[in-house]
């Protein structure tokens, strides 16, 4: 979820405790590739027999009794995508939002699934069955999960969706489902691709090259492949509708506010007034900046009165530049006797570089200087102000490069013991590195660069310094802005290595037919480790830390054993049965020590052409290592709403021009965070109930209710929520004035993590907030459900070729969640204070005749509520196309075309904050590609 601001043990879990893997939560693909078509539902259609994602037993049918999505490599290239990420961030499952590179969270150059709304790192994601390694540095400085965006396209076979809990075959984390990545194997051929693309409203420029291929002999085979991406980086001056605070659609671009781009203010005992020591006083300094300007800091404000810059965010990117290369290499080996040898090498490395807002500093704890006395004025100087401008940065000042790096080796061995059972055994190892190198400035150096040396103490306690005027109201250069900054780098690390042995075929047979098993046993290690530069640690003395910027730091490793047993029962020729159990065992910091979980599903057949299906399953999921091992780590929430004393004062916390862009009620505040070593793994359950039917020949139609409930989970409060409930609490009454009872446990726990001053006599003012803490903790309650639904149709004609149509839906019945034990459950769903779609829809229409062939795709994503939160805003619906010609018996080219129409995030004349639209709403506008593809041989 967005805020703006166990397991039983029952007989069959244990008697199912052998357990590991596999439920006949089943199969929905088991087709070869290069037959499989998009997001396919069928009935009992015969294949050959395969294992697939959800379970481990070999199947001959399609469907299971919980439903699989299938994205194959021909949709990801048919619907326009260029990444992994881009085509499953369209999946109608996605229902729930995540940070992203607009959002300015701590993960920029990552990008990951929130399949349900239950949150990042709540789906597994496999690599081939194996769990893939998380991303090195914490989703929100907070948890862990899987990135997707170094996954190479070229690499891919088919992705399969597994959307429920699925603990009893995987472990932890299948609490919202699975994403089970398969790569090219036993490929034939080589293929060279290649596409090039621009955005049409500026920026962009993209190039990207692939090359597949494989060879096979007697008795081995090897497949390969390699891509190389580069990508220019977007920025938001480069959007007309948000490279300016004028942008704000709540007021009219008359009456908008900038960021105060320069200022300091005098008390000489009469009050505070600014001060602009030359001879045309606020203009003429404000004119000496090119991107600066006068504004009125209020509509009734006879004539402008601050100076401010309302480009000031219009400098960072919206999407980073990209230079990506990645390899992946599998290769097999056939004994004698029936064995296989295998082994997998993929190997990648990125780098971007990120630009953020320019630099700015101001009067402050974290600047050192608050209020101070300077002679030159004969008072008291306080509220010092100055943001740095592009040209005073220079090019490459606010950029963060990221160079990672990732590799993944897997050995195993697999044949077969006499006629009935199969067996595998994999030894893998997989590694990710992350490396960030920014430039920013120093606190201690811009104090010295600005103020000079505290030149005594006057009688009152206050420090005396004397500004450097000039320097402040001057523009400088960026040798100037080099002096007071430094370079700075932090690290990170994770690594997984896992061994596996796996086991399965028919028991014996019964009279409707044979029973079939799987088992399998595990163990695994996994670490990670954070070092961010040792001057941005909470506990740094130093005087060369960064200003206003810490970072999070952490490590620790753990280890984990499972054993797991998976049976499919045919009780009647058109009835099956699925039951499977694991027990992992956890040996780490936490409070975790074992959690068994266990999975029964039905399977029902009443004629050929229809499948009722059913499961039920207990999930769990061990907290994430950052939850744990996090080291108290600071930071800085600059231009924080101080919702209480704004509330407090009879001002609205909505309004920008109340409380937003007032220094006594919007400022700098420091918070602290560390790990919990007392946390408890979540548990959950989740059912699925649905059917697949064959309505006519190649047409199919499935839909499954799903229900998932999840208990103790492990959250992070976010600012904006703790500082409403806090005030909330102070008051006794809500923002609407609904009464809160101030003595409850849920206020008290709120209270604790704020800290406030008294009186200050300097100022005057009281209750500011001068510290916030975060800590972990096991929520409550969380509960989701809803419905899916998928309809293919595939249409083969003589005259006007071949036709295939598909459309999937998903909508959301329920999403609720209790944040205490005894507080209140909300309605998240229908929250306007939560950011999550009620509903998601995806449609394809493909057409191939003869040597040519298009494909037009589209989404469309359901309300969100405004920003006032007072009503809901418009659905959101893009289209891709694209159309392909054979030009000879090898070339084949493309033109591909994502957001034909150029459509934008839906309109909310409420968005008072930048960038004026949810972050989930992509600012990047129509894209054009062109591709070649030939194949050498």
């Amino acid at each position: 979820m967005t805020n703006r601001t166990l397991l039983s043990r029952n007989p069959l879990s244990f008697a199912m405790a052998t357990a590991l893997v596999v439920s006949a939560i089943s199969p929905a693909f088991a087709q070869d590739s290069s037959s499989a078509s998009g997001t396919e539902t069928r009935g009992a259609t015969q294949l050959d027999k395969v294992t697939v994602t959800g379970s481990r037993i070999k199947r001959a049918e399609v469907e299971g009794p919980a439903p699989v999505v299938v994205v194959t490599s021909q949709d990801i290239e048919k619907q326009g995508f260029n990444t992994v990420y881009d085509a499953l961030t369209t999946l109608s499952q996605f229902t729930g939002s995540v940070q992203n590179e607009l959002s300015g969270g701590f993960t920029q150059n990552a990008s990951f699934l929130n399949l349900r709304g239950l949150g990042p790192g709540y789906q597994l994601v496999l690599i081939n069955g194996r769990r893939a390694t998380d991303y090195p540095l914490p989703y929100n400085g907070q948890s862990n999960a899987v990135n997707l965006a170094n996954i190479p396209a070229a690499a891919i076979d088919r992705i399969e969706i597994l959307s429920g809990g699925a603990s009893a075959i995987y472990g932890s984390d299948a609490v919202a489902g699975v994403v089970n990545i398969i790569m090219k194997t036993n490929f034939e051929g080589d293929t060279v691709t290649l596409r090039g693309g621009t955005t049409t409203q500026g920026g962009g420029d993209s190039g990207r090259f692939q090359w597949v291929g494989g060879k096979t002999g007697s008795n081995w085979s090897l497949t390969y492949a390699f891509e190389a991406l580069e990508r220019e980086a977007i920025y938001a001056s480069q959007r007309d509708f948000m490279d300016s605070y004028r942008d704000d659609p709540s007021v009219d671009p008359a009456d908008a506010t900038a960021v105060e781009s320069v200022r300091f203010t005098v008390n000489r005992g009469a009050g505070a007034i600014r001060e602009w020591p030359a001879a045309g006083g606020l203009e003429e300094v404000c004119g000496r900046f090119a991107d600066f300007e006068t504004y009125k800091s209020a509509p009734t404000v006879a004539a402008p009165n601050r100076c401010g810059y309302f480009g000031y965010p219009a400098t960072q990117s919206i999407r980073n530049s990209d230079s990506t290369q990645s390899g992946y290499l599998y290769g097999t080996y056939d004994f004698t006797g029936g064995m296989q040898a295998w082994a997998q090498l993929s190997a990648s490395r990125s780098e971007a570089k990120l630009a953020s807002a320019t630099r700015f500093f101001a009067s402050g704890a974290a600047l050192g200087i608050t209020n101070h006395y300077d002679p030159q004025f004969g008072g008291t100087v306080g509220n010092v102000q100055r943001i740095l401008t592009p040209s005073e940065v220079g090019s490459t000042g606010a950029q963060n490069n990221f160079v990672e790096k990732s590799l993944d080796v897997a050995f195993g061995l697999r044949g077969n013991f006499g006629e009935k059972f199969d067996w595998d055994a994999t030894v893998s190892h997989s590694r990710y590195t992350a490396d960030d190198n920014f430039n920013w400035p120093v606190a201690s150096r811009i104090r010295d660069f600005f103020y000079g040396p505290q030149l005594g103490t006057r009688p009152n306690g206050l420090p005396i310094y004397q500004l450097n005027v000039d320097r402040l109201l001057n523009p400088l250069s960026p040798e100037d802005v080099a002096a007071f900054s430094d370079n700075f780098s932090n690290t990170s690390s994770s690594q997984a290595s896992q061994a596996t042995f796996g086991v399965s075929g028919d028991l014996f047979e019964l009279p409707a037919g044979p029973l079939a098993m799987a088992g399998v046993l595990e163990a695994a290690q996994q670490k990670y480790d954070v070092s961010p530069d040792a001057r941005m640690a909470q506990d740094y003395t130093g005087n060369d830390g960064p200003l206003s910027r810490t970072a999070t730091g952490g490590g620790g490793d753990r280890n984990r054993y499972a054993v797991g047993l998976e049976f499919s029962i045919p009780i009647v020729s058109t009835l099956k049965a699925n039951l499977a159990g694991r027990y992992d065992k956890y040996d780490d910091a936490s409070s975790v020590d074992g959690a068994a979980t266990w999975m029964a599903g039905l399977e029902y057949r009443p004629f050929e052409s229809l499948l009722l299906r059913g499961s039920h399953a207990t999930s769990f999921r061990a907290p994430d290592m950052h939850y744990i091992f996090a080291e108290p780590s600071g930071f800085f929430l600059n231009g924080a709403l101080d919702e209480y004393r704004c509330r407090r004062d009879g001002l609205n916390p909505l309004s920008n021009t109340d409380c937003g862009s007032a220094t006594d009620y919007t400022y700098s505040i420091q918070g602290d965070r560390q790990g919990n070593r007392n946390l408890k793994e979540e548990t959950g359950k989740s059912t699925t109930v649905g059917f697949v039917w064959d309505v006519m020949d190649q047409m199919s139609l499935s839909v499954d209710y799903y229900n998932i409930e999840l208990k103790g989970a492990v959250k992070d409060i976010s600012f904006g929520y703790l500082m409403r409930n806090e005030a909330d609490c102070r008051l006794g009454q809500t923002r609407d004035g609904q009464p809160v009872d101030g003595t409850s446990a849920a206020c008290d726990y709120f209270r604790s993590l704020v800290g406030r001053d008294g009186i200050n006599p300097l100022t005057g003012e009281d209750e500011y907030v001068v510290e916030y803490h975060s800590v972990p903790f096991n929520q409550a309650n969380q509960k989701t459900s809803g419905l899916d639904v998928a309809w293919k149709y595939k249409i083969d004609t003589d005259r006007w070729g071949d036709f295939d149509l598909g459309l999937n839906w998903t909508h959301v019945l329920k999403l609720e969640d209790q944040e205490f034990p005894g507080s209140g459950t909300r309605n998240v769903r229908d929250h306007k204070q939560f950011f999550n779609f009620r509903s998601r829809i995806n449609w394809t229409a493909s057409w191939e005749r003869d040597d040519w062939a298009t494909t037009v795709y589209g989404y469309r994503w359901g309300s969100l509520p405004n920003w006032a939160e007072t009503g809901r805003i418009g659905s959101y619906v893009v289209w891709n196309a694209n159309i392909q010609k054979k030009v000879t018996n090898k070339a084949t080219i493309g033109l591909f075309v994502n957001n034909v129409f150029d459509e934008m995030s839906p309109k909310d004349d409420t968005y008072n904050t930048y960038p004026f639209f949810f972050y989930n709403y992509s600012p990047i506008g129509r894209e054009v590609f062109v591709q070649f593809e030939y194949k050498l041989n």
